[in-house]
């Protein structure tokens, strides 16, 4: 069998306290190496854990052509790829579109029809040292893949299909495992066994919306908020790192923390924002500016990543992501899908 050190060098990511890059030997691009991996199938995601989570592989081309590389190289990282036409009911569909021919691909863009806005330019944009700003407040968007769901996935794989221009577009990461790590002792322990309140984006219960005055939409079962455990243990590490999302991505209604008075003024949103600010800061954090052809897979259990301001009016940016599920945790064992509608009767 081919061994991980025949397929790849792996390097540090450079400008990152975490991370890897992945370069192919032998000049393979995707379809060959995709071939090569699926003949060691472990070693990308031995590659990835001991990466902190996170992977950078470069010129991968090939996948335009064949999307369905891709699909199979999710397929490394567990054992199920979600199929976005069987799990996105017309209720829960984001601002998403799917590959026309291959479903387990969502088409992240700005592109009509799909008109995906980016975030707004942070105020002021830059940090007062001129830096590029990653910290939150200043920066907004911070969240993991689908964390309203429960279980929620384990991986994204990403690709840039059609980038914006340097300067631009960028998506940041932030380790979790490290930001807990260095978190003071008291703080640690405040948050033990302590719960978020994760919501379905759009639905009037961000933090933006209630200030707003916006009236939260009634959902259904299925839409319903989740609570997810701040502090999660890693179920293949055993690390533990705070898991959390921030303005968008949290029940500022009924949350954002649960047993904490709610709304954001309350004593929920005070430990949101605090937590928030500490995870988000440049030494946990890693932005990486988008090249046609790079790949990126980060495990959503523990780093966040948010994306960045681009001149939508001026530049389209195409990326594709496909999302894999199977290992959330022993804490989520036998759950049913919270986001799929249960048969009644």
């Amino acid at each position: 069998m081919t061994s991980p050190s025949q397929l790849f060098e792996l390097s540090p990511l450079p400008g990152a306290s975490f991370g890897g890059v992945v370069r192919f030997k032998s000049g393979m691009g995707a379809r060959a190496a995709t071939a090569a991996l699926e003949q060691a199938p472990d070693a990308l995601a031995n590659a990835l854990y001991a990466s902190g989570g996170f992977l950078f592989l470069p010129l991968m081309d090939e996948i335009f052509d064949e999307p369905r590389l891709l699909v199979r190289l999710s397929r490394l990282f567990g054992p199920e790829v979600e199929n976005n036409l069987v799990t996105f009911t017309a209720e829960n569909k984001t601002l998403f579109n799917i590959h026309e021919d291959v479903p387990e691909i969502l088409l992240v863009t700005n592109a009509p029809p799909i008109n995906n806005q980016p975030m707004t330019r942070p105020e002021p944009p830059l940090t007062p040292d001129g830096k590029f700003p990653t910290r939150f407040p200043q920066r907004r968007g911070w969240h993991s893949d689908q964390s309203f769901r429960r279980p929620p996935p384990d991986f994204s794989l990403f690709i840039a299909v059609q980038p914006t221009p340097k300067g631009q577009g960028q998506t940041l990461f932030a380790d979790g495992a490290a930001a807990y790590a260095a978190l003071p002792e008291n703080l640690k322990r405040r948050i033990q066994g302590v719960e978020a309140l994760h919501t379905l984006p759009s639905n009037g219960r961000s933090e933006k919306a209630v200030r707003s005055g916006v009236q939260p939409k009634v959902l259904l079962p299925h839409q319903r908020s989740q609570k997810q455990s701040m502090v999660r243990i890693h179920p293949v590490t055993g690390k533990p790192s705070i898991y959390m999302c921030e303005s968008g991505q949290l029940d500022w209604v009924d949350g954002p923390i649960v047993g904490l008075s709610p709304g954001p003024d309350g004593e929920g949103a005070k430990l949101v924002y605090e937590l928030m600010s500490h995870m988000t800061q440049d030494q946990f954090v890693y932005a990486h500016d988008w090249t046609k052809g790079d790949l990126v897979i980060y495990d959503n259990r523990n780093l966040l990543h948010a994306p960045s301001w681009y001149e939508a009016d001026k530049y389209i940016r195409i990326m594709w992501r496909t999302t894999v599920m199977g290992n959330p945790g022993p804490e989520y064992a036998g759950e049913e899908r919270s986001w799929i509608p249960q048969p009644v009767g």
